[in-house]
């Protein structure tokens, strides 16, 4: 399946790994516009400046750029594969009002991997009702959200099979662990690419289930296998377990 791809933040970490995977002929896909607001050559500054045909965005911008980019996607009739993380709750509100009119695929992680710890999750949180649940997140020094996207889809999985679970973010007050809380802590340091630990604890055992990330192609790995899902789709909101079950 040929696809015509416009990579939005192309001249970020991400989008550089999938302009990349994209220029070696990854998945059949090729670059219809590289767009970045700081430029450089072969470079657009803006989504609207580009006119041509495309299958897909693929946005590896920043959180803020979604009014402006559900509006072109919109607009135009793409479809939409969201990989950007630290959406406000107006931010989401374009998001789901743009997957009225198209196929939006959004995700905090494209990793196969996480979406199959996700399901582990809620597998074990099931055989286990009155386990304490511990979220550990490590990343680089350099990432800005916390905690992690990954880290609060995770709690999310928790909450699916418990519902009355509270994430706590940090411990920083004395006090005994509330029964329900899920604890989420946050690690930066280095040039980690990304590990995710969900701690499953009783009075008796421990289970760890565990995520490490070797390399950043991962997520553009990911992000292509989105593109290759959404295109074609009805409008809608879409995400990994669309995917993969």
């Amino acid at each position: 399946m040929n696809m015509k791809i416009i990579v939005n933040g192309a001249g970020g970490h991400m989008g550089r790994e999938v302009v990349r995977l994209i220029q070696t002929g990854h998945r059949d896909a090729t670059l219809a516009a590289a767009v970045d607001p700081v430029g450089g050559e072969g470079f657009y500054t803006s989504l609207f400046a580009y006119e041509g045909n495309a299958d897909c965005i693929i946005d590896f911008s920043h959180h803020t750029s979604a009014g402006v980019l559900t509006e072109y996607a919109t607009r135009r009739g793409i479809p939409l594969v969201i990989a950007t993380t630290g959406h406000t709750e107006s931010e989401k509100r374009y998001i789901n009002q743009a997957a009225r009119y198209i196929p939006v695929f959004y995700s905090g992680n494209t990793s196969l991997g996480i979406a199959v710890l996700r399901g582990l999750v809620r597998q074990a949180v099931e055989m286990f009702p009155g386990a304490d649940i511990e979220i550990i997140e490590r990343h680089h020094n350099r990432k800005i959200d916390v905690p992690s996207a990954t880290a609060l889809m995770l709690a999310d999985s928790v909450k699916s099979v418990r519902h009355n679970a509270v994430p706590l973010v940090g411990r920083h007050n004395d006090g005994v662990r509330s029964r329900n809380e899920i604890g989420i802590h946050s690690l930066r340091m280095g040039n980690t690419v990304g590990i995710h630990e969900v701690i499953i604890s009783t009075a008796y055992e421990t289970l760890t289930l565990r995520h490490e990330a070797h390399d950043r192609a991962l997520y553009a790995e990911g992000a292509l296998t989105a593109a290759e899902f959404i295109i074609g789709k009805k409008p809608g909101l879409y995400n990994m377990s669309d995917i993969f079950g």
